[in-house]
C-alpha cells in the first residue's frame, strides 16, 4: 500500500485538473456567447442612431425652408414699413405747407385789422371758428402722440424678436457645433471597436473607397473588393483592398497602427507581388493607398515620398486623402 499511494493521488490530482479545465472551457464559451450578443446590440443601436439622423436631418432642412418663407415675408414687411415711412415724409410737407398757409393768412389777418373791427360780428363768429379748428387741431396733435406711442411699442417688439432671434441662431450654431463634435466622437469610437475586432477595412475604410476615388480621380470604380486573396504557384498573398477601374487600379493597405515600417513593407512587398499576381492589371496605372484610422505627419510625410497616398480621418470627420496635393503632380506626370 506504500508504494501505490503516491501513483492514486496522481490520478486523482489529474481527474480534477481535467474537471477544471472543462469548466473554464464551458465558462470561456459562454463569454464569447456573451460578447457576440452585446457586439449586435451594439451594432442595431448604431443603426438605430442613424436613422434618427437621417430623420434628425430631414426635419432641418423643412425647417430651413420655413425660416426662407419667414425671411420672405420680413422682406415684404420691410418694404411695407419703407413706403409708410415715404407717406408719413409726404404728411409731413403738407403740415409743412399748411403752416406756410396759416403764416401767411395771419398776415392777412393784420391787414385787415380795421376791417376785423367794423366786422365784429364776423370776426366773433371767425373767431369761434378759429377755436373749434384750434381744438380740432389739438386733438389730431393727441391723435399723431398716440400713433408715435404705437410706433415705439412696435419698435421695441421689433428690437426683442430681433433679440430672440440672435438667441436662438446662437443655440443653433451651438447645437450644430455640438452634433458636430458628437459625431467625431461615434466616429471614433466605433473606429477604435472596428480595429479591436479586426475589421477595419470592412466597416471603416470600405465605404469611403468609391467615393474618395470619385471626388479626387473623377472615375467611378467598376469593381471593389476587400480581403482579396490570391496564389500563383508558390506565391499567395492578401490585399485589404482593391478598386479597378477602366485605366486604372487603387491598392489599398490598411494598418490600425501605422508605422513607416509597414508602409515600408507594402512598398517593397505587397505591391511587387500584387504586380506578379495580377499580370492582367499590368497595362493599367497603380495607385498604392496606405490607410489607418489616423495617420501622423511624419507618416504622412514617409508616403509621400514614397508615391504612396495617405488616407485617414480629418480630424474625425470624415476618411479623407491627407496628401493628394503633393502627389497631384505625380499623378499628372
Amino acid at each position: 500500500m506504500a508504494v501505490h499511494q503516491p501513483l492514486e493521488e496522481k490520478v486523482k490530482d489529474l481527474e480534477n485538473a481535467i474537471r477544471e479545465l472543462v469548466y473554464l472551457q464551458h465558462k470561456n464559451e459562454m463569454q464569447i456567447g456573451q460578447l457576440t450578443l452585446e457586439m449586435k446590440a451594439f451594432k442595431d443601436e448604431m443603426l438605430a442612431f442613424k436613422d434618427e439622423m437621417k430623420d434628425f436631418k430631414d426635419e432641418m432642412k423643412a425647417f430651413k425652408d420655413e425660416m426662407l418663407v419667414f425671411k420672405d415675408e420680413m422682406k415684404a414687411f420691410k418694404d411695407e414699413m419703407k413706403d409708410f415711412k415715404d407717406e408719413m415724409l409726404d404728411f409731413k410737407d403738407e403740415m409743412k405747407d399748411f403752416k406756410d398757409e396759416m403764416l401767411s393768412f395771419k398776415d392777412e389777418m393784420k391787414g385787415f385789422k380795421d376791417e376785423v373791427l367794423i366786422f365784429k360780428d364776423g370776426v366773433e363768429t371767425f373767431k369761434d371758428e378759429m377755436l373749434a379748428f384750434k381744438d380740432e387741431m389739438k386733438d389730431f396733435k393727441d391723435e399723431m402722440l398716440a400713433f408715435k406711442d404705437e410706433m415705439q411699442e412696435f419698435k421695441d417688439e421689433m428690437k426683442a424678436f430681433k433679440d430672440e432671434m440672435k438667441e436662438f441662431k446662437d443655440e443653433m450654431q451651438a447645437f450644430k457645433d455640438e452634433l458636430r463634435d458628437e459625431n467625431r466622437r461615434m466616429n471614433k469610437r466605433w473606429g477604435e471597436i472596428s480595429n479591436k475586432l479586426g475589421t477595419l477595412v470592412e466597416d471603416i475604410v470600405a465605404p469611403a473607397i468609391d467615393p474618395m476615388i470619385e471626388k479626387y480621380f473623377g472615375m467611378e470604380p467598376i469593381e471593389t473588393s476587400i480581403r482579396v486573396r490570391r496564389r500563383k504557384g508558390n506565391l499567395k498573398a492578401e490585399f485589404d483592398a482593391v478598386a479597378i477601374c477602366e485605366h486604372c487600379v487603387f491598392l489599398f493597405e490598411v494598418k490600425s497602427t501605422p508605422r513607416k515600417d509597414y508602409i515600408k513593407e507594402f512598398l517593397e512587398l505587397q505591391i511587387p507581388r500584387f504586380k506578379q499576381l495580377y499580370p492582367e492589371y499590368a497595362s493599367k496605372k497603380l495607385y498604392p493607398v496606405f490607410a489607418s484610422l489616423r495617420i501622423e505627419q511624419p507618416e504622412v510625410d514617409f508616403c509621400t515620398e514614397n508615391g504612396i497616398y495617405a488616407m485617414a480621418y480629418r480630424e474625425w470627420d470624415y476618411m479623407d486623402l491627407l496628401n493628394y496635393e503633393e502627389l497631384e503632380p505625380q499623378r499628372r506626370a
